[in-house]
């Protein structure tokens, strides 16, 4: 990665543009052309540097509700029970930990109820696979990003 690199990076990863043209409008901030900084954030893309380009939503603000999850699966069942809980288009992370509870993930949905209702259906889907739904007692958003220098 050179400077223009990063200097892309720090602008897009929380100030990125909403806008018809927002490459453009990153150009601009960058003194950039349009094309330039579309080809760039395609190779950091290919190259893994970039997961994805996406935006971030307060949930509560959208009269939305999310909880976390842990589940105890069984390691030969791991890869069935992550395709039955990425099924679900609230879930926003999925990931594997070294802990008894060994699969976390994120759902954000209407109500509660549905969650519930979700959680269920993926814990009778897999075998009956133990999912803890720890819904959050208080908010707490910490806004992060990496100074690319």
């Amino acid at each position: 990665m050179d400077d223009t690199d990063k200097a892309i990076l720090n602008e897009i990863q929380s100030d990125f543009p909403i806008s018809p043209r927002p490459y453009q409008d990153l150009g601009e901030r960058l003194n950039l052309a349009e094309e330039e900084v579309i080809s760039r954030v395609q190779r950091l893309k290919q190259a893994g540097i970039i997961r994805r380009i996406g935006g971030n939503f307060h949930s509560h603000r959208l009269n939305f509700t999310s909880t976390l999850c842990a589940a105890r699966v069984p390691a030969e069942h791991v890869e069935r029970f992550v395709a039955a809980v990425n099924r679900y288009p609230g879930v926003t992370h999925n990931y594997l930990r070294n802990h008894p509870y060994n699969v976390w993930f994120t759902f954000i949905a209407e109500d509660m109820d549905f969650i519930e209702q979700a959680l269920a259906e993926i814990s009778a889907a897999t075998g009956g696979v133990e999912i803890l739904n720890l819904p959050a007692k208080k908010m707490f958003k910490i806004k992060v990003d990496f100074e690319i220098g």
